[in-house]
């Protein structure tokens, strides 16, 4: 860990300077906000559905094991309480600012990319069956064998969302930059081979895996969603990650690069200030130094030289 008084970075004493820094990136992240809120609201494309391919679609349509609204507590709300619980007790505001900016990053980036995808594919659900005929009564077109569907409009909407798992992909998102996170914080990898750190780091992640088992337990994915999810979840919070905190296998892997880029700054600061303060000092020595060898100059002339001392002092030879 390097060597760095706490306690020097607070809220109160950079927390302005940090926050006008990256304000850009919150400009970005309320941009991401708003296109992930459009492209819920837009219809996703209704892929083709026929008679024939019902059968893997008659799951029953059940309730949500983890509901909507639990997501982002686990995703976002869970990561941010361990990150200002660390704040407390490093007092560190460009650890505390760059984690959580990271970590809504990873999320907000999963989520525009897994909406993005599930409109685009518009892959039915493995309820879909029961989201169409919602009695049970199947109608399709004698044609084409496509189902026309007379279930509730939002029902079918949702129906045609199932790749990739979005519990999945917000889960992995979350909690993985919070293993990430927990990894450089503990130094999981620092080659000593305790065993109990990596149950800390491995405990987000199970508990995203287990979000994204119950999108299948539930019948809401397929179990192709929730690993494509998960998948994709868990690389944009590495990349997120590491777009702010060094490995955690790294020497430095205790704080964000812009700590380390301000006590690079601080020593600078300090070279430059102790050299100019040596250059000041320096021309009253080259003063000394001069008088003293124009002093020894004068003896060594005078000592081996008569003819120059009687013409200093005014005799003739």
């Amino acid at each position: 860990m390097p060597d760095i008084q706490l306690g020097a970075h607070t809220l109160r004493s950079h927390g302005t300077k940090v926050a006008r820094f990256h304000m850009h990136d919150w400009i970005i992240l309320i941009l991401l906000a708003i296109v992930d809120g459009c492209l819920n609201i837009i219809e996703p494309f209704h892929r083709f559905v026929g008679r024939d391919m019902m059968t893997d679609m008659r799951y029953p349509l059940k309730s949500n094991t983890v509901p909507f609204w639990a997501v982002p507590l686990l995703a976002i709300v869970l990561p941010i309480v361990i990150i200002v619980g660390i704040y407390f007790r490093t007092r560190n505001v460009y650890d505390l600012h760059n984690a959580i900016l990271g970590l809504l990053f990873s999320v907000l980036l999963t989520g525009v990319i897994t909406d993005a995808i599930k409109d685009a594919v518009g892959r039915p659900r493995p309820d879909f069956f029961w989201r169409c005929f919602p009695d049970g009564k199947a109608v399709y077109d004698n044609m084409t064998t496509s189902v026309i569907c007379h279930g509730e409009k939002s029902v079918i909407k949702e129906g045609h969302k199932s790749f990739p798992s979005g519990h999945s992909s917000w889960s992995f998102a979350g909690l993985g930059f919070l293993a990430w996170y927990l990894a450089g914080k503990i130094q999981a990898f620092d080659r000593r081979g305790h065993v109990g750190k990596l149950c800390i780091v491995l405990l987000p992640l199970l508990c995203a895996s287990l979000v994204a088992v119950s999108r299948v337990d539930d019948y809401w994915h397929h179990w192709q969603d929730v690993f494509a999810g998960g998948l994709l979840g868990f690389v944009v919070a590495s990349f997120c990650y590491l777009q702010f905190f060094p490995p955690p296998y790294d020497l430095d892997g205790w704080w964000p690069h812009a700590q380390l880029h301000a006590m690079a700054d601080t020593r600078n600061d300090d070279q430059l200030q102790s050299n100019a303060n040596s250059l000041q000092s320096r021309p009253s020595m080259i003063v000394t130094a001069y008088v003293a060898s124009e002093g020894q100059d004068g003896i060594h002339m005078r000592d081996t030289s008569p003819i120059l001392d009687s013409m200093e002092s005014g005799r003739v030879l």
